[in-house]
């Protein structure tokens, strides 16, 4: 029997896959997961913390470390992630 790992999901991305591989692997809406991080968030901030944690510790799904998370691959996408949002906020801004 092979052992069900968590992945960070590809397909079911708003962010960083964090609850789209949540959902997948516990075979639940992504939505509902979703909403969890957003409740936790608003009452205590954990929720956001946590995902963050998630984002840099939970490999991508196919990833070459599979099984292994990769803070460097993670801690890249967080920039280059952080890096187009800024640059979004920045055109809306100058409009």
């Amino acid at each position: 029997m092979e052992t069900k790992r968590i992945n960070r999901s590809r397909s079911e991305r708003m962010i960083a896959g964090v609850a789209g591989g949540l959902a997948d692997y516990f075979n639940i809406d992504p939505m509902f997961v979703r909403l969890g991080f957003i409740v936790l968030s608003l009452f205590n901030g954990i929720g956001a913390i946590l995902y963050f944690v998630l984002w840099l510790i939970v490999p991508n799904e196919g990833s070459v470390e599979e099984g292994r998370a990769s803070v460097h691959e993670a801690t890249d996408e967080m920039r280059t992630y952080l890096q187009n949002l800024v640059h979004q906020i920045r055109t809306v801004l100058q409009r």
